[in-house]
């Protein structure tokens, strides 16, 4: 049993932390579920849509970069993007000057269904904050930046 005393800003960041590492994945599993519910086509995994976000802002990223930015092992990745490239959702592309080298880019369809999924994510999560207090909405607007700078924290690649 540990018998150290904390300071009071020693078990606010405990129970702060605790309550982070709970509510965000039932966040994440909560939008997951309504798109499930909603998605007019068969839902992607969402590992696939990860990546499909990730070509989306990087297009032209190798599987390998992509791993490292998944935190993926880069074989499991490559499975994955021959998966999705036999689904018609992701075309690779021979690098010009080395040819053992290939760009991931998104397919037309695959780039409508990741819009499709992120507008109904955006519309669930406004209709969500609607319900919420103007000062609710404020704090959570401002623990946005925080929320991007503790997962770049967290990442084992950060600086």
């Amino acid at each position: 049993m540990d018998t150290t005393a904390r300071t009071p800003d020693e078990g606010a960041a405990d129970r702060l932390a605790r309550d982070l590492a709970l509510v965000l994945p039932a966040l994440h599993r909560a939008l997951d579920r309504r798109v499930d519910a909603d998605f007019p086509h068969p839902k992607p995994a969402e590992g696939q849509i990860t990546l499909m976000r990730l070509i989306r802002d990087r297009d032209g990223i190798t599987v390998r970069e992509a791993a490292e930015v998944l935190l993926v092992k880069p074989n499991n990745l490559s499975a994955t993007v021959t998966h999705m490239v036999a689904a018609g959702l992701v075309e690779r592309r021979r690098d010009p000057d080395d040819k053992r080298v290939t760009h991931l880019h998104l397919t037309p369809t695959a780039a409508e269904r990741t819009h499709a999924v992120d507008e109904l994510i955006s519309g669930y999560v406004e209709q969500a904050l609607a319900t919420l207090s103007d000062g609710e909405r404020g704090a959570l607007g401002a623990a946005v930046g925080a929320l991007h700078v503790l997962e770049r924290g967290l990442h084992p690649s950060a600086p």
